[in-house]
Order: structure tokens, then sequence, then C-alpha cells
């Protein structure tokens, strides 16, 4: 979001954002995770057309919780056409989960239901979030000529 990344923390309530990206509007609505907020997470499901669940590849004591929260929400039936981008995030910290590691935490492989990638990336260094931006559109895209 070319941001200064020195003052950025964790997202507490809503965020919401549009941005242009290769000739397309992406509204972003940055959610925060804390428990108190996921009841509210409802509230932004309608007309989402991917899903970006961010992890924090550091953090393995609360990645079970992350694969319950994931998997509810995939349950919800006004995601049922959204597409899912697990963005693997502090992958540049030394000593964080590995993509293999978030794939079998989250039991991704088990998701039949929606299309999605995992990618590793850094909100401190921008490393993947072009890549990820990128692959939502083409994703949209690809969807959009389907029908």
């Amino acid at each position: 979001m070319n941001e200064d990344v020195s003052s950025v923390s964790p997202t507490l309530g809503f965020i919401i954002k549009t941005i242009e990206y290769d000739g397309y509007q992406l509204n972003i609505w940055d959610v925060g995770g804390q428990k108190t907020l996921r009841t509210y997470w409802k509230n932004y499901f309608e007309k989402t057309d991917t899903l970006i669940w961010v992890v924090d590849a550091t953090d393995r004591e609360r990645l079970d919780d992350c694969r319950l929260e994931l998997k509810s929400l995939l349950l919800e039936e006004r995601l049922s056409g959204a597409s899912l981008l697990v963005f693997k995030n502090k992958s540049d910290v030394p000593g964080s989960m590995t993509e293999d590691n978030v794939r079998t935490g989250l039991q991704l492989d088990s998701i039949k239901t929606h299309k999605w990638k995992i990618m590793p990336c850094s909100a401190m260094t921008g490393l993947n979030l072009q890549e990820g931006l990128q692959w939502v559109v083409q994703d949209a895209k690809d969807r959009l000529f389907l029908y």
C-alpha cells in the first residue's frame, strides 16, 4: 500500500481502502483478527471475490486457532464463490514456519470447495505482495470469462 512500514501495527478494527491494480479497482477490507472482532467478519462477506488470509509464520501456537477460524469462514454461504489466497507473512524472519508447515497446519489440501493458493510474503519487505495481488486479479478475470 506504499505506506511507511515502520509505523504499521496490527489492525485494530477495520480499515477500508481502494487501490488500482492492473487496470482493476480493488476494494480491500482489512479486518482485524482479534477474537472480539470475529463476530463482525460476516458483515464484510457480500460480493467477496477473494479472501486473503494472512498467517503469522512466526506464531506456531496460534496456527490451530487460525485453522479452525478459516474452516468456519469457508462454510459461510456468502463466501462460497470466493477464492482463497493464504499469505504466509513474516517469511523473511529466521525460524519462521515453512510453506509446508502452514499448508499442513491449516489443512489446506483438504479444501475442495474453494480455489486456493499459498504464498510466502513479508509485509515489511514487500516480498510477494504484488504477486499476490496479481494472482487475485488473474483469478477474478479467469472466473469472469467462465460465464
